[in-house]
């Protein structure tokens, strides 16, 4: 017999004894439509997101700024931005192609593909 995994949605009590959702889940599930798809390529794995922040690190390894634009040393975070982020890459090493709606791209262990998504 196989076992099967339940799934904990986290849940808080009101002051009348009322289960409602986490404020954060929330908001993960009232996002908008993603505007950005991840791929990466050694195994297809997909990724999409409403947002993304570009990460700076310094040398220890601590958060040091974010950016709008990717960059080499940079890491990509896909909202929500919370802890319940829905993908980071470590740090880029190389950036292989850019354009204004797509960019490939080298991790330390990983190669990328970001694409903006038309909306419309």
């Amino acid at each position: 017999m196989s076992k099967l995994k339940q799934t904990k949605i986290p849940v808080t009590m009101n002051e009348n004894g009322e289960l409602q959702p986490d404020e954060q889940l929330l908001d993960l599930l009232t996002q908008s439509k993603p505007n950005w798809k991840l791929v990466r390529e050694r195994d297809g794995l997909t990724r999409h997101s409403v947002d993304i922040v570009w990460l700076e690190w310094n040398e220890d390894g601590t958060f040091k700024a974010k950016h709008d634009k990717p960059g080499i040393d940079r890491s990509l975070l896909m909202s929500p931005f919370n802890q319940f982020f829905s993908w980071q890459t470590t740090s880029v090493t190389e950036i292989v192609e850019q354009r204004e709606d797509y960019i490939k791209f080298n991790t330390k262990n990983s190669v990328y593909e970001l694409f903006k998504m038309n909306n419309e």
